[in-house]
């Protein structure tokens, strides 16, 4: 279990009442298929969850988690094929969750970095620990493999994530 632990990580900063989380993955496909699974509604069922999202600027995205999760809908805000995408993971009404994905290429494949601008509360752990697991779920997608949620792994990041935060917080 402490080997799992350790592959736990990302990046965290506080600040006027947020809390930035950023969230690296390396992956040995190149950016065009990692841009994919980000974009193509077939591959976004297979490691987030149901529904489309419209790869432009002002598009829409649209995802519902069934009775696991709020429904998403909100507007691209930024999207720049194979290199970035940013939209807010919120729904009407719910405070703005910003985030980013980027991609860069690299010698063996693509950097994957998601960055999540949170509001500061109780659900941050939650929040990030939960992207987590949907990473480890691209990663096996992106190989063809699929997974259900791991609910594990989301466990011990959901406790290395409280930690962060409480250090961030306390700094």
């Amino acid at each position: 279990m402490s080997g799992e632990q350790e592959v736990i990580s990302g990046e965290l900063s506080a600040g006027d009442g947020r809390i930035v989380v950023r969230l690296e993955r390396l992956t040995e496909h190149p950016p065009e298929k990692v841009w994919g699974m980000l974009t193509d509604s077939v591959d976004l069922a297979r490691w987030l969850a149901p529904g489309t999202l419209e790869a432009r600027p002002g598009g829409r995205v649209q995802l519902d988690f069934g009775n696991s999760g709020t429904p998403i809908d909100c507007e691209i805000t930024e999207c720049e094929q194979n290199r970035l995408l940013a939209y807010s993971w919120s729904s009407d009404g719910a405070p703005e969750r910003p985030l980013s994905w980027e991609l860069e290429p690299t010698e063996d494949g693509t950097r994957l970095a998601l960055t999540l601008s949170l509001p500061e509360d109780e659900l941050v752990p939650i929040a990030c620990a939960g992207w987590d697991a949907h990473l480890e779920m691209l990663m096996a997608a992106l190989e063809g493999i699929s997974i259900h949620f791991p609910a594990e792994r989301f466990r011990l990041a959901r406790s290395w994530f409280e930690t962060q935060v409480r250090e961030q917080l306390a700094a």
